[in-house]
């Protein structure tokens, strides 16, 4: 998964064609238009204008011109329209927040990192880069990261592991990728897990122990280790401030639920679902449904308290009331057509969800 992906070489998202919009593979809610990137920059000048703690709790909050800055970074920025969006809502609305803001992206590829660059040229003061969330961290002294470490649709794309419950014999069993014909193919892995055990429980969610008895025989689940880590690693960084993602996916009780028997595995191409994830690599997008009982509990081990575990639709929708309220004369029609988009249920407000942890913030 990670070579059909992010091959430097072959990759599907290293490729110079734009996957995403309506001449693409799939939308996403940045392909709607600027009012995604608005509304989260309204949502995040409202925490670092009023969420952070004041003088009087016991820390000094930071003030306009002062150091440390406050910090937004985003990973995983794809061409960089979303920064840009957030960026440029900030230099207008709210100039003295965007005077001492430092936008960091988390982007490992050049090929990305070269188009993020072009379009946020009139920011380029305001934005640095970094290949990983250690970079990141190493660039920053201990204690001094204040603000929000956030991803777009990030996690449901990072490699996982693949398992099938065998009944018979009790046990969780891995499967792998095998070449055979001419094509790839799925093959059991040689070893196979001890019985009921299916990596930690942090990873899962929740005792897996407890349940597998019951599920059908060939009950598919991934595991995505990958996730989880970049979860953990990224409250690392936070010192203060929010940590968040915007994704589809599920809590531990409805991966396992009796209708999700085949795992949420799946390919995309030309805004179809391809059954078959092992065909074609490079040339179709590969995602599972992020666990987010595993982001919650991580998180919670990292010191992270859950603010909120919400649809994309809510949230948007109490980011929309702060925008508006601010500046109720900007708001038009072509802003309500891409509000319901984002929002409504049959189009990303439902698919979406959004969990948002922190660590030392007020409110």
């Amino acid at each position: 998964m990670e070579l059909a992906l992010y091959c430097p070489d072959c990759g599907y998202y290293e490729k110079i064609e734009d996957r995403i919009g309506q001449r693409g593979d799939f939308f996403t809610s940045v392909s709607v238009g600027p009012l995604f990137g608005q509304l989260v920059a309204a949502q995040f000048a409202e925490w670092l204008q009023n969420g952070l703690p004041t003088p009087d709790s016991g820390q000094t909050a930071p003030t306009v011109g002062s150091r440390p800055d406050l910090q937004i970074t985003e990973a995983g920025a794809h061409d960089g329209r979303l920064a840009n969006d957030i960026l440029a809502w900030m230099c207008a609305h709210k100039p003295d927040l965007f005077k001492q803001l430092r936008y960091s992206i988390i982007e490992p590829s050049t090929n990305r990192r070269r188009a993020q660059e072009l379009i946020l040229a009139d920011f380029r003061d305001q934005v640095c880069w970094f290949t990983d969330l250690d970079e990141l961290r190493g660039a920053n002294p201990p204690g001094s990261y204040q603000g929000v470490i956030f991803s777009n649709e990030l996690l449901d794309a990072m490699p996982l592991r693949a398992y099938r419950w065998n009944a018979s014999q009790a046990t969780w069993i891995e499967w792998g990728v095998t070449f055979d014909s001419e094509r790839f193919c799925w093959a059991p892995m040689a070893e196979s897990l001890a019985p009921f055990s299916l990596g930690s429980s942090v990873d899962v969610g929740f005792d897996v122990a407890k349940l597998s008895a019951s599920l059908p025989d060939g009950f598919a689940v991934e595991i995505s280790g990958t996730a989880v880590q970049w979860w953990r690693d990224a409250a690392k960084c936070l010192d203060l401030g929010w940590l968040l993602t915007f994704d589809y996916g599920l809590e531990v009780e409805q991966l396992f639920s009796p209708e999700r028997t085949q795992g949420t595995l799946r390919a995309y191409r030309q805004h179809r679902v391809v059954s078959d994830v092992l065909v074609d690599p490079g040339d179709q997008d590969i995602t599972a449904q992020v666990n987010f009982s595993s982001l919650q509990a991580v998180g919670a081990e990292e010191g992270l308290m859950t603010l909120e575990f919400t649809s994309q639709a809510k949230f948007l929708t109490r980011a929309a009331f702060i925008l508006w309220s601010g500046s109720p004369e900007w708001w038009g029609l072509k802003s309500t057509r891409q509000l319901q988009t984002l929002t409504h249920p049959d189009h990303l407000g439902r698919s979406f969800q959004v969990i948002v942890q922190s660590r030392g913030v007020t409110g």
